[in-house]
């Protein structure tokens, strides 16, 4: 029996114990206006907890927090080496109370334990070190200039940086912006989803405890509408950090014309093509990834492989294979470790995830497994792993983010008819080909416009590689050293040595 498998993660719920406040200034907090909402676990429908239900007047005390830090130089005018120090502190903090935040994260969002504690929690510990270690590693620059005078090219940063995440992966996709935004000495505000506000929470005081400056790292749950807004609308906030659906991406968009101007960078939603061509090496593997590459974390991904290209030689031998790998993929409790499917987020996703199923058989395409809610004595929001064959790209399902354990298969004829089909989205946040042809393979990556393509494999890549989107899937970078730049700002210093 491994670790994972020997714990009694229901036990461990029974006696969690939930931080519930806004994290402002170093302490926790009751929302100003005292209101609260139901936090409810989508494994049961049940309500875990209420959680504080943060406003604009909230988001004024956090950003005042975050302006009084930044401005003082307590975090942002420490040395690189005590910075860096502390952010590894954190890292190890997360590592010592990776159990909690594994909980956490599956009670509030849906996902398996095991997923939790092997992926999510690690991954996240792993991206607070990368930009740690990063720290007191990069370097200003001096530019070519003559005897008579010296030019320095500086990087500073922003200021206080709002960041607004989602709920699939709630900390990962938070650390994937607050560490490289502390690493360069910024002060944050933080809104998690309303949907998985827990892990956000707990994060908080854990950065105050590991020596970040209290007033450096605030969170505010609450509601998109009115923290969110307040946070994108702020005139005190420098630059604004989202990562969630196009449509919020750009209000977000808006509210920065519509203030200050403040800088924003999107990483919004996607529709990934997963291409299949009849020369690919293996198919079994190609097909076990295609299965995994939807019904992951319930398809809820945002570079989830929901348009499964195949070409028209191999469609019927490769959908059987697909077939076969999907029955691993079997919704069941989250806190089971052999749970491989967890829930959808809530009931809303739930419904929405429903109704495109029911527009795909409206529109002609052929239901070839699942399709239905499962475990519906639970109370919880599950649905079953759903493939679709006869999809063309005139299709709902085959145009719209369905963020949901959905997959569309449509047939080609020509490289060039599969190039076609998968440019012909609004999105461009990743794609995936496999195939033995290095030609084939290298046209790919430069004919399709996304921000990842992924040769004989899929969601593959590491902390040290950029990650984001083309067209409506946004604009800038996570991961990597790349995302450090969005959360500074270039100076040109000129010295006069004549």
């Amino acid at each position: 029996m491994d670790a994972i498998a020997a714990i009694n993660w229901q036990d461990r719920a029974d006696r969690l114990q939930f931080r519930t406040q806004a994290f402002i200034d170093g302490a926790y907090v009751s929302a100003a206006s005292g209101k609260s909402f139901d936090n409810i676990s989508p494994r049961d429908g049940k309500v875990l907890t209420q959680v504080a239900e943060c406003d604009a007047e909230d988001v004024n005390r956090a950003v005042a927090a975050a302006r009084r830090t930044f401005e003082s130089g307590v975090w942002r005018d420490q040395h690189p080496r005590a910075r860096k120090a502390v952010l590894l502190k954190l890292a190890r903090l997360m590592e010592e109370h990776a159990d909690e935040l594994a909980l956490l994260e599956t009670l509030d969002m849906g996902k398996p334990i095991r997923d939790s504690r092997s992926i999510d929690i690690p991954l996240s510990i792993r991206c607070v070190q990368y930009y740690a270690e990063a720290i007191d590693k990069l370097y200003d620059q001096v530019g070519p200039s003559g005897p008579d005078a010296m030019s320095l090219i500086l990087r500073e940063p922003l200021g206080v940086i709002g960041v607004v995440v989602p709920w699939n992966f709630p900390l990962m996709m938070a650390v994937w912006k607050v560490a490289p935004a502390l690493a360069t000495g910024n002060s944050v505000v933080l809104k998690p989803a309303e949907q998985s506000p827990l892990t956000a929470i707990r994060l908080g005081e854990l950065a105050v405890e590991a020596g970040v400056p209290p007033g450096v790292l605030n969170v505010v749950p609450g509601f998109g509408e009115t923290a969110g807004q307040a946070i994108g609308r702020h005139m005190d906030v420098d630059m604004l950090a989202f990562t969630g659906s196009t449509e919020v991406g750009k209000y977000f968009m808006r509210y920065s014309g519509e203030s200050n101007l403040k800088r924003v960078s999107l990483e919004c939603g996607g529709k990934t093509p997963h291409i299949i061509m009849p020369d690919a090496a293996d198919l079994d593997k190609a097909a076990a990834n295609a299965a995994g590459g939807i019904f992951f974390n319930q398809g809820e991904v945002c570079n989830a492989g929901s348009r499964l290209l195949v070409h028209e030689s191999i469609k019927d031998e490769f959908l059987e294979k697909v077939i076969h790998h999907s029955r691993r993929w079997t919704p069941g409790d989250p806190l089971d470790p052999a749970t491989t499917m967890g829930a959808m987020v809530d009931a809303k996703q739930h419904e929405r995830v429903l109704s495109y199923i029911d527009k795909g058989k409206a529109e002609g395409a052929s239901l070839r497994l699942g399709g239905a809610a499962a475990r519906t004595d639970t109370g919880g929001y599950y649905i079953e792993p759903t493939l679709f064959d006869g999809v063309d790209s005139s299709m709902t399902i085959a145009r719209e983010e369905i963020f949901g354990p959905v997959l569309s298969t449509l047939t080609f004829k020509t490289t060039e008819e599969a190039f076609k089909i998968a440019n012909d989205t609004i999105y461009g946040l990743a794609s995936a080909i496999w195939t033995r042809d290095i030609s084939t393979a290298m046209k790919a990556a430069r004919t399709i416009k996304a921000g990842s393509v992924w040769i004989n494999c899929f969601d593959a890549g590491d902390i040290t590689t950029p990650f984001g989107g083309f067209k409506q899937s946004g604009f800038g970078r996570d991961k990597s050293l790349h995302a450090l730049e969005k959360y500074t700002d270039l100076k040109s210093v000129w010295i006069d040595l004549s």
